[in-house]
């Protein structure tokens, strides 16, 4: 009899240790499949920040091209500022000229009429 019983013991506390063995394995499937679709959130994000920054990047390819060609119609604008004012500069001082040369006539014609 005591061999029966401790055979009952024994299989009780095995019986036991599997239960237990059975819930941690239930507990770890679930916090499994948890991890699992938190990597495949994960991944989802992942892609869709791939995706914003390849956008993000081509954007600013766009943007960068746009502000040199900005930047070279601006020094074409300042070039074509600065001949029309060099230019009008040159005509100004061709006027004082002509102005400072029939001062100058006027002043002999006059010396020429005394």
């Amino acid at each position: 009899m005591e061999n029966l019983e401790l055979k009952q013991k024994t299989l009780a506390q095995k019986e036991e240790i599997l239960d237990k063995t059975v819930n941690k394995l239930n507990s770890m499937s679930s916090k499994v499949q948890k991890f699992s679709q938190n990597i495949s959130k994960l991944t989802n994000q992942k892609n869709q920040l791939i995706s914003e920054k390849e956008e993000t990047e081509q954007k600013y390819q766009e943007l960068f091209k746009e502000h040199h060609s900005l930047q070279q119609q601006l020094k074409n604008i300042n070039k074509d500022v600065k001949e029309k004012f060099s230019d009008k500069k040159v005509f100004n001082q061709k006027i004082d000229e002509l102005n400072q040369e029939t001062e100058n006539l006027i002043g002999e014609i006059d010396k020429w009429q005394m």
